[in-house]
């Protein structure tokens, strides 16, 4: 399958003043598989070393940082004659070697001719203790699950995100069933890479959530694994309850929901855990929808979404009838995914911030608030082709903004400043360009 994710890679690779990279994001979303064909695509030759796996590889770098011996070391273990010129360098779960990641500021420094990338998981990574973290000395890159775009191209959709990409609408809206019926299933599906390709090789829906609820229990795993023992069980409290705050009209996070009697300060740490480990987002509120927005945030008000789509679905037990033929019943977590969708598919863009508003003393709630090409755009999101918004209205008539957004099932239409886009248009790269 295919990632965009490769052409931030090959940008990298062809940078005058490269830095080893590091490559973050949760576990079992890729990381390990882009970086490897990467390698085998754009270099001679490949020295990979997994200190997960190498316990002798783990004290490469805990007596000093003298590159010519670390890379002689490199070249025993893969068998490789490292050349600065045409050989990839990849440090997989660098976490798990002791000043691994301090290493990347002398190559950085020293021997900044070679290719250098890195890579493990958020859990690892920023949760690590070290003495040193190289701040200026690397560069980052965020890996996330497969986007809808991604979905359709490992698909063999091919031609349905090209015709979305020429914006003719008209044929679109010919085509609208088609592109309901796989976002129906991105949303049963989501875009780990595992649950895609198990699906594109196999069809079986059933397989498909054996696989999520088996990543799901490698995640509660590594919680074991990671946290300090006495976050653990209000941890893993958190990330259960996260399907009920979702399923709440209002979807602002609320403590108490975890438990009776729950109070903020008590979880602070475990959710500190789950964002930096990449498992949720968490998106607050602004007061105020003014540049830069993140000065107008409210740190005691925000919400909660995972890092998947289809693991959202399956930690709900939204069973594939349910999901791809609907159930009344299930109207409001529907809203619940749409939104998760949504997220999923703005969060890959480094450069947008991601909000939500509410009124101070109303119900008043816009689901999304971004800030985009010096812009802030007001985003609704519609989970059928209602396209009622009054949130998004009083919001408007309040702060006038050049342009706002519903994100429905409608299709796409221009009314003065207010544009609704399809669910399913959210596979163009830049339609929310104003």
């Amino acid at each position: 399958m295919e990632r965009i994710a490769m052409n931030h890679l090959k940008t990298w690779k062809h940078k005058a003043k490269r830095k080893p990279l590091i490559v973050r994001g949760a576990r079992q979303v890729g990381k390990t598989w882009l970086i490897k064909k990467f390698g085998r695509e754009e270099y001679a030759q490949m020295a990979y070393i997994n200190f997960e796996e190498s316990r002798i590889m783990q004290g490469l770098f805990s007596s000093d940082f003298d590159i010519p011996r670390i890379i002689n070391a490199i070249q025993i273990e893969t068998g490789i004659q490292v050349h600065a010129e045409n050989t990839l360098i990849v440090f997989d779960e660098i976490q798990e070697a002791e000043g691994g990641l301090t290493s990347l500021k002398y190559f950085c420094e020293n021997a900044p001719e070679y290719h250098i990338i890195a890579a493990g998981s958020l859990l690892g990574i920023s949760l690590h203790s070290t003495k040193s973290f190289p701040v200026g000395k690397v560069e980052f890159m965020e890996l996330y699950p497969l986007n809808f775009a991604e979905f359709l191209s490992a698909l063999h959709q091919k031609p349905l995100l090209d015709l979305l990409q020429s914006r003719d609408w008209g044929l679109v809206r010919t085509f609208k069933e088609k592109y309901s019926y796989f976002l129906r299933h991105y949303y049963y599906i989501g875009g780990m890479p595992e649950v895609v390709s198990s699906f594109i090789h196999n069809n079986d829906y059933d397989e498909v959530r054996s696989i999520q609820k088996e990543i799901l229990t490698a995640y509660d795993q590594d919680f074991s694994k990671h946290v300090p023992p006495d976050v653990v069980p209000r941890l893993r409290q958190l990330w259960n309850s996260i399907p009920s705050q979702l399923s709440k009209e209002n979807r602002k996070f609320i403590f108490g929901l975890i438990k009776k009697g729950a109070r903020a300060r008590e979880y602070e740490m475990a959710l500190m855990w789950l964002i930096d480990c990449g498992l949720i987002y968490q998106i607050k509120r602004i007061s105020k929808p003014d540049i830069p927005l993140k000065g107008y945030a409210d740190n005691s008000a925000f919400k909660i979404y995972m890092s998947d789509v289809g693991l959202l679905a399956a930690m709900g037990d939204i069973d594939v009838k349910t999901l791809l033929e609907g159930n009344a019943i299930f109207e409001e977590f529907k809203g619940a995914l749409t939104e998760q969708y949504v997220l999923q598919q703005l969060i890959v863009n480094p450069d947008m911030p991601i909000f939500y508003w509410s009124a101070e003393k109303a119900t008043a709630e816009v689901d999304f608030v971004i800030q985009y090409s010096g812009k802030v755009i007001p985003i609704e999101v519609k989970a059928e082709e209602n396209l009622k918004a009054k949130s998004l209205q009083s919001y408007c008539q309040k702060y006038n903004p050049d342009v706002a957004l519903r994100i429905s099932m409608s299709d796409y239409r221009e009314q003065d400043r207010l544009i609704n886009i399809p669910l399913y248009a959210l596979a163009i790269q830049d339609i929310l360009e104003p």
